[in-house]
């Protein structure tokens, strides 16, 4: 039975809303291979952190050529709950939730508010025309957060909103090419430390990298490593406690966990600088994944940007990808190096449920930043979609104008702007 609408409004944000060694070797990709370092990193190795970032202005996706590194980088990717259900191998439907009992009124949510969605449907469906642009752009780096256990683990944390999808489902991943899962967030850990174990082990063996959570703390903090055409792509990711990640689940020098953020201070920017000068090449690029702040609302606090901006000065890192807001937020180009403060979902379950419709969560975002190969950012263009049927359509050019608007006023904050490119495109200048 569906909830009722006063009901429905609460299902929307989750459990989410803080106030809300040797490297191992994975040869589970056709595309390229990938490491993970899960070892202490090698003290001494030699580190290039550029003295200077380079100001300068916005480029059109055509701007890329040879020496440049195209990036895809998404917001959460929630594949559990109502989207596993319509998968091929849908797990167990039960749910702990206040108002929900089973996975399938997710479903039927959706299927209320935009019609009948298929079941058992192929690994491909979910991505729909995302697939499209990820074919024509050949982007070498794919990363997303992956806002979802995979397990079949029914020891569940008595958190209110818990996700999880089948492991048979993996191939939705393997598909779509993704390179690397960011699981330092509040959803890794909704099924207990059997549940992460068996997230770690399933995404180990299709060939998937992941960041963020470990076996215990080495491994938690240490980056995805992946090699990409000679180069390597370094992606460390962090958690903070205001993204709603209970204290408890920090990873322990013996216990699995996340690698959370004790605080966003200038102490912790230089213990991440010192971990990052441990395992940097000259010529590595540097992606700092982080999942911070509530599920809704444009307000950037300024000890995320002054975070933000110290792991650029002080640490090296080339990219700044943020999530966890449930809508995309400003965009910011400091010193050549953009800071995505808030990516939004990407792929969700929340169809049919009311209460925040002003924020767009049915619009998704992929990022495609261009860099050159000092790290210095060439162009930053942006693919907008729609979420319909638990499946990403491209968004109508009426939608793409919208969310253009609300990036540019929130993006001018920072100095930069966010033009309409036509049809479901973005460029963003500076």
């Amino acid at each position: 039975m569906l909830p009722a609408t006063g009901q429905a409004s609460h299902l929307r944000s989750g459990s989410r809303g803080g106030p809300d060694s040797a490297p191992r070797v994975s040869h589970g990709s056709t595309r390229r291979r990938f490491l993970r370092l899960t070892g202490a990193a090698s003290a001494g190795a030699a580190v290039h952190v550029p003295s200077a970032r380079a100001e300068g202005a916005g480029h059109d996706e055509k701007a890329a050529s040879a020496g440049s590194l195209t990036m895809s980088l998404c917001g959460d990717v929630m594949l559990g709950r109502g989207i596993d259900q319509i998968l091929p191998h849908p797990g167990d439907p039960e749910l702990h939730e206040p108002y929900v009992r089973s996975a399938t009124t997710y479903v039927e949510l959706a299927e209320a508010a935009h019609g009948p969605i298929p079941r058992s449907v192929d690994h491909a469906y979910v991505w729909g025309d995302a697939l499209d642009t990820l074919r024509r752009l050949e982007a070498p780096v794919r990363i997303i957060n992956l806002e979802t256990s995979i397990t079949v683990s029914d020891d569940f944390a008595p958190k209110g909103i818990n996700y999880k999808m089948h492991p048979a489902n993996i191939r939705v991943l393997t598909l779509a090419g993704i390179d690397c899962c960011i699981l330092a967030n509040n959803h890794v850990l909704d099924w207990g430390d059997a549940g992460l174990r068996e997230t770690l082990e399933t995404l180990e063996q299709a060939g998937i990298p992941s960041a963020g959570a470990g076996r215990n703390a080495e491994q938690a903090a240490a980056p995805a490593i992946l090699q990409v055409s000679g180069a390597r792509v370094l992606v460390f990711a962090f958690g903070a406690v205001s993204s709603g990640i209970p204290q408890a689940w920090a990873a322990k020098p013996d216990r699995p966990g996340i690698n959370l953020l004790p605080d966003l201070s200038e102490a912790t920017v230089a213990h991440v600088a010192a971990r990052v000068q441990g395992v940097r090449r000259p010529g590595d690029l540097l992606v700092a994944s982080i999942h911070w702040g509530g599920n809704w609302g444009y307000e950037i606090p300024p000890t995320q940007t002054a975070f933000a901006h110290g792991l650029i000065d002080e640490a090296g890192f080339d990219v700044i990808h943020g999530h966890s807001s449930h809508h995309p937020k400003a965009i910011e180009i400091y010193r050549g190096r953009p800071v995505l403060y808030g990516c939004g979902d990407f792929l969700n379950d929340y169809e049919g449920i009311t209460g925040k419709e002003e924020f767009r969560d049915d619009l998704a975002v992929m990022y495609l930043p261009v860099l050159q190969a000092g790290g210095d950012l060439r162009a930053l263009p942006l693919e907008v979609f729609q979420i319909r049927k638990f499946r990403l359509q491209r968004a109508s050019p009426g939608d793409t104008r919208w969310l253009q608007a609300t990036l540019d006023r929130e993006s001018r904050k920072f100095g930069t702007r966010v033009e309409w490119g036509g049809d479901h495109r973005l460029a963003v200048r500076w």
